[in-house]
C-alpha cells in the first residue's frame, strides 16, 4: 500500500511540476470551453457570483463567461490536487501516532510543495505566482485530511456501536 502512495505522490507532484512549466497560453481552456459550452449554460445563475480572490473580485461581468469558468476550473484543480497531495502525505506518515503531529507534518510538507509550485510558476513565462493560490492549496489539503479523518472516525465508531450492541444482545 505504501508503494502505491509513494507512486501517487510522485505522479501528483510530477503533474504539478509539468503544469507549472507551461505558460498560460499553453494551458488555456478558453477555446475548448467555447466549443464544449457554446450555449453558455448557467450563465444567468453564475452572473450573480462574485469571488474575492487576491486583490480583486472575479465574476462573469469582470472576466466574461469563459474566463470565469476557466478560473473556477483552475482554482478547483488547485484545491483538489493539493488536497490529494496533503492526504497522501498524511497517509504516508502513519507512523507518527499523535494525529495532530501527523497533520502538522503533512500540512508543512504540502505547504512546501505549494510554495515550490508557485516559485516554479514565477520562473515560467506568462505565469503569475500568487500566495492566494498557496492558501487555496492549503485549504484543499486541510479539507481532504479532515474529511478522511472524520470518515475513518465515523466508521470506527459505527463498528464499535455494532459490536457493542451485538454482544449486548447475546447475554
Amino acid at each position: 500500500m505504501k508503494n502505491l502512495l509513494y507512486l501517487l505522490l510522485v505522479l501528483l507532484l510530477g503533474f504539478l511540476f509539468f503544469s507549472s512549466s507551461q505558460t498560460y497560453e499553453e494551458q488555456s481552456l478558453i477555446e475548448n470551453l467555447e466549443q464544449w459550452l457554446p450555449e453558455k449554460p448557467l450563465e444567468g445563475s453564475l452572473a450573480s457570483i462574485q469571488i474575492p480572490y487576491g486583490n480583486s473580485i472575479v465574476s462573469i461581468e469582470d472576466r466574461g463567461y469563459y474566463r470565469f469558468i476557466e478560473f473556477l476550473i483552475r482554482k478547483g484543480a488547485h484545491f483538489v490536487l493539493f488536497g490529494l497531495v496533503g492526504l497522501t502525505w498524511f497517509l504516508l506518515l502513519s507512523k507518527f501516532k499523535p494525529i495532530l503531529l501527523r497533520f502538522t507534518i503533512s500540512f508543512l510538507l504540502t505547504f512546501l510543495c505549494a510554495c515550490f509550485d508557485e516559485y516554479h510558476q514565477s520562473i515560467t513565462g506568462g505565469r503569475t505566482p500568487s500566495f492566494h493560490d498557496v492558501l487555496l492549496d492549503m485549504a484543499g489539503a486541510c479539507f481532504f485530511i479532515i474529511v478522511y479523518v472524520t470518515v475513518r472516525w465515523l466508521l470506527s465508531s459505527r463498528k464499535k456501536i455494532r459490536k457493542h450492541s451485538f454482544s449486548y444482545g447475546k447475554r
